[in-house]
């Protein structure tokens, strides 16, 4: 196992430097932030952004994220022309020794919280989820709550054109895609890995499809290429109580590329909010999930996901330095103690 932290480069409060010093994170996860969707990468920011990396004794082997245009998603006839961006950029990735991109197909737009600084007894914040809150908003840009939109045009214009969305059209997209960049992803060298949609469920009567271990399942059934594969996030597929997220990994084994690993507590019907990482804080058996990932052998990269935003930080909800490099401790300790390090040799 690789164990990785993301970076949202120099507008991050996390340096690299800071990076360097957790025990045990040999790589960066990261990416060009700053380019749309329907642009490509330029080489030149790629080639500066790996030197940067590895100049702070570190490697930049995993793209989270390289997103989907809305076009894509919503099936339209400039699809194809961003399909071949979409190409090209792991073509580039390639050359540049980028191992995972960690992609979503999540329509309109991809996280969503109800809360980004919910107080938890013993002084941190965590971001956190309610679906009573939004329930009866049928428009999410109304709802003046934190997600993240990666728009390329108006909203009025891809409401409209989501209107009539239904699950089987995003699936039928989803594999469109699928079956037109996995045999370049693999001639690339670089492995695909669906990110699980998050929160897993409809919102704003929007269709969510990647939410558990079938979706997993049929996903991988969509495009016959070893490079088609997952990210297995605990914190997005952890909020339901259904998945067993041991079983899913054991199952779906080799064609897991990238692993989250975050917990949440749930806190009743749709109702979430993150915590630390170790087991006795939330719902997710995390010595559990490292069990099962030395079961299947796994060798891929793994981040610690959102945390804790403690003793005083400011900076990117969930995204702090100090808990998430102590949930990277933690579960190197779990990795170790499962025996996990001895597939690592």
């Amino acid at each position: 196992m690789v164990f990785t932290f993301r970076w949202f480069g120099r507008k991050d409060p996390v340096t690299l430097a800071h990076i360097r010093q957790i025990p045990g994170v040999e790589s960066v996860v990261t990416a060009l932030y700053d380019i749309p969707a329907s642009q490509l990468w330029p080489p030149a920011q790629l080639a500066a952004l790996k030197a940067e990396i590895e100049a702070a004794g570190l490697r930049f082997d995993v793209v989270e994220s390289l997103p989907v245009h809305e076009d894509i998603k919503l099936g339209r006839p400039s699809r194809e022309a961003l399909i071949e961006t979409y190409c090209q950029n792991l073509r580039t990735l390639g050359e540049f020794g980028v191992k995972v991109v960690c992609y979503n197909f999540m329509p309109l737009f991809d996280w969503l919280r109800t809360d980004l600084a919910l107080p938890l007894p013993d002084g941190s914040t965590v971001m956190s989820y309610d679906h009573r809150r939004i329930a009866h908003i049928p428009d999410p840009f109304a709802a003046d709550l934190p997600a993240y939109f990666p728009l390329d045009e108006s909203p009025d214009a891809l409401k409209a054109a989501y209107r009539t969305i239904t699950a089987a059209d995003l699936w039928a997209n989803l594999a469109y895609f699928l079956q037109r960049v996995a045999p370049v992803a693999e001639a690339a060298g670089v492995n695909l890995a669906l990110h699980p949609d998050d929160p897993p469920w409809s919102v704003f009567n929007l269709p969510r499809i990647i939410t558990n271990e079938a979706a997993l399942r049929r996903v991988l059934e969509l495009a016959d290429s070893p490079a088609n594969g997952l990210t297995l996030c605990t914190g997005s597929l952890g909020v339901n109580p259904d998945n067993d997220l041991p079983a899913m990994i054991r199952r779906l084994g080799s064609r897991i590329h990238f692993a989250h690993c975050r917990n949440v507590k749930i806190t009743g019907e749709r109702q979430f909010h993150e915590v630390a990482h170790p087991s006795t804080c939330g719902s997710v058996d995390m010595r559990a999930v490292m069990e099962a990932y030395c079961d299947i052998g796994f060798t891929g990269p793994l981040r610690p996901d959102h945390g804790r935003m403690i003793w005083g930080e400011t900076g990117i909800p969930g995204y702090g330095l100090y808990d998430r490099a102590l949930g990277v401790l933690y579960l190197r300790g779990l990795w170790e103690g499962v025996g996990g390090m001895m597939n690592d040799e």
